[in-house]
Formats: structure tokens, sequence, C-alpha cells
């Protein structure tokens, strides 16, 4: 199907996980997509790894900084047009209790999980203003609908990106852009793999038993594919979809209702 046929879609984070599966998503509806992220080595596997799906770029992007997100963006633009679809995907998640996250683990959680979605989206969304269409989605995470133990900084940051989401839904909704979120639960990739490497490192528990201990937070006792995210990501991003509007859906099993 080609239904995103002359779309150009940028997705941060995506040389791997969500970003990656999302990427492919778009490829096959007939999306040309940019691949963003820091790993330049990481973005070149991808594009080859994706390259007979169709058109195909890469930025090396840092979404923390704006100077590096404004400059990243508009070789992107010149390459395959105006960005009509951003996937905010890029994040990073670091585990303390409170009283051990000192204000650089805090700014941190910050800069790459609530600023770089603040400084992409300021970045694509004047030309799809003037097009008067565009879709915007947030990756954010169920931690920006409750509240988890030892994450304080992540979990704040991702209530952060809803509260983004939800704000600037209302100021674009007549405008043709959607704005909206999707919130998975813990999903099969490297951010998860890393937390159950600190659970294996901190309890001496096996792999399996903290791998088991993660799925239990969702009713199908699973851990969530990254496929099964970058369909709901798909979907907000079909012309179909327009009524779809400061949404955070979450995509967990049933772990947040």
């Amino acid at each position: 199907m080609t239904i995103l046929m002359g779309k150009h879609a940028l997705v941060t984070g995506g040389a791997r996980g969500i970003g990656a599966a999302c990427a492919r998503a778009l490829l096959r509806r007939g999306a040309r997509v940019t691949l963003a992220g820091r790993d330049v080595a990481a973005l070149l596997r991808a594009q080859e790894e994706m390259r007979s799906l169709g058109e195909i770029g890469i930025e090396q992007i840092d979404v923390a900084s704006e100077a590096s997100v404004q400059a990243g963006f508009a070789r992107a633009a010149q390459r395959f047009g105006r960005i009509d679809i951003l996937i905010n995907n890029a994040g990073q998640a670091a585990p303390a209790p409170f009283m051990k996250t000192d204000a650089a683990h805090w700014q941190r959680m910050l800069d790459v999980n609530l600023n770089g979605p603040f400084h992409c989206t300021q970045a694509a969304l004047p030309a799809m203003l003037e097009a008067r269409w565009g879709r915007i989605v947030n990756v954010a995470s169920t931690a920006g609908l409750v509240g988890y133990r030892y994450v304080s900084a992540y979990v704040a940051a991702k209530h952060g990106v809803i509260g983004l989401t939800r704000a600037l839904a209302l100021e674009v909704a007549a405008k043709g852009v959607t704005v909206n979120a999707v919130c998975p639960g813990y999903t099969e990739t490297d951010i998860v793999r890393e937390a159950i490497a600190n659970i294996v490192a901190k309890t001496g528990r096996s792999e399996d038993e903290a791998r088991a201990e993660l799925a239990a937070a969702n009713p199908q006792k699973r851990l969530v594919q990254a496929e099964e995210v970058a369909n709901a990501v798909l979907w907000l991003c079909l012309p179909e979809s327009a009524a779809m509007n400061g949404q955070a859906i979450a995509v967990a099993g049933g772990e947040v209702m």
C-alpha cells in the first residue's frame, strides 16, 4: 500500500528498536523516511537493511541540541522535501533512587526525553502549518501515565511529553496537524535489555527471572514487541486518522486503562 506516497517522515532514534520498526512501517506505506540518531554506524546499518523498502536517508542528530536538530532537519528537508510526519522516538532511561538522582542525571533525562521532542517539533512544525497537513507522534511510555519506582527523572520527563502533546494538539487542531502520543509498556528494546541486565547485576537473579519480573506488569504476561508499537504509530500517521488528536494511547497489554 502506498497511502503515504509523497510524504516525508523523520524518525528520531530510528536506527533500532521502536524507531526502526516505525521506519519500516512507514516505508511500506510509501513514505520517504529519514532516520535520525547520534550513532552513525548504527544509522548506516539500518539504512542498508531497509533500503529495499523504499527511499531512505540518514542524519546524525543529537535531539538534546537545538542547533544539531535545526541543522539536521534542514538537511533532511533538502533531500526529501518538507517533513510531513515527525516521530519523536529518541529516548533514554537510567534508573536511580530519588535520593541518588543528582542534578546532572535529572538534566540528562530531561534533555533527551523532553527537550528532544520540543526541539524536533519546533524544527518540523512550521512547514506542516504552512502545508496545513502534518502528523506528530511522540513515543512516550506508560511512565508518562503512571508512576514507577527508581526512575523519577524519566517518569517526570515522560509526563512532560504527554503534557506537551495535549497542549500542542489544541494549538494546531484547526490547522491540519495532529499531535498524539503512544505509551508503550515494557517493550523488547535496548532500554529494556539494559534494565534486565541491571536487575541481574543488582539482585543476582537470572536473566529469565528478570525478564519475567518486567513482563509481570503486563496483564498478558509478556513484553510488548516493537512492531506492535509501530503499528499504533503508523495508524496515527494515516490521513484517515485525522480525528485522533491529543491522545496518549497505551500499548501495554492492559497495564494502563
